[in-house]
């Protein structure tokens, strides 16, 4: 598999022969208003920066060019925004996670949209959707539902893209029984000033590592909207101490790997 980090959750997926187009947050630097500023959201971090807090590190052609499907984990902005609505063709095959997504992606014009199940198979990949939780105790009202994927094929290694989850029993379930070898996190520890992360910091991140030990690990998600809470040096330094770096992997936007 060869695995591209874009920018934020937006990765490129390259699976058995497959081009998958993960959580696509398209928009140029500076497009939309710091998140927690009145919309539903509580205050955030960075209330003065707004997202995304860089630029793509490609082009869009590039980014778009032959994708064959697009998941969507779930629609919050910086997983699903307006450019991407834009620029996607509308025939593209949607994976999204439940019925609600699936009529709000229709209705912004997407005609091939499907929800995920336990056991979706897509040009003979198997993906399985697993769950996550955005966040712990009365942050999860705000956040929603979320969901994470599964890739299998009998060519390639099993693949987990956990999504915007934080650690808790159900990601430590998915491991143990799918006991993926490749595993991509969402860990820059995004947060508000009040409900602690919404997504893995450096500790989740350690107990993935713990349970999945031998696996490659890839952390996402990190330094592009105004929530971050982790940056990229503090994880790797994280890392070191823990004697794990050559588990964990820090991708820099445009970085990719072949696995």
């Amino acid at each position: 598999m060869h695995i591209q980090q874009i920018r934020n959750a937006t990765i490129i997926v390259q699976y058995a022969g497959k081009k998958f187009l993960i959580d696509p947050m398209l928009a140029e630097k500076g497009a939309y208003p710091p998140f927690g500023a009145g919309d539903g959201f509580p205050i955030a971090l960075r209330q003065d920066q707004y997202n995304p807090l860089v630029n793509l590190p490609i082009s869009l052609d590039e980014i778009i060019q032959d994708i064959d499907a697009v998941i969507l984990t779930h629609l919050h902005l910086d997983h699903f925004d307006e450019a991407a609505q834009k620029v996607l063709p509308k025939e593209t095959k949607m994976f999204v996670q439940n019925e609600e997504d699936a009529q709000e992606v229709q209705y912004a014009g997407f005609s091939n949209v499907e929800v995920l199940q336990e056991d979706t198979i897509f040009a003979g990949i198997q993906l399985i959707k697993t769950k996550g939780e955005h966040g712990r105790g009365e942050i999860l009202k705000i956040t929603g539902h979320v969901c994470g994927v599964v890739f299998n094929h009998s060519t390639e290694k099993k693949l987990y893209v956990a999504g915007d989850t934080v650690w808790y029993d159900a990601v430590r379930e998915v491991i143990d029984i799918h006991k993926p070898e490749v595993i991509v996190v969402n860990g820059g520890g995004n947060q508000f000033l009040e409900g602690g992360s919404i997504i893995m910091g450096k500790e989740d991140i350690y107990e993935v590592y713990m349970a999945a030990p031998k696996a490659k690990i890839i952390s996402v998600h990190m330094e592009a909207v105004n929530h971050w809470a982790l940056s990229r040096n503090e994880l790797k330094s994280y890392l070191i101490d823990k004697r794990i770096s050559s588990s964990v992997l820090v991708p820099d936007d445009g970085e990719s790997y072949t696995l």
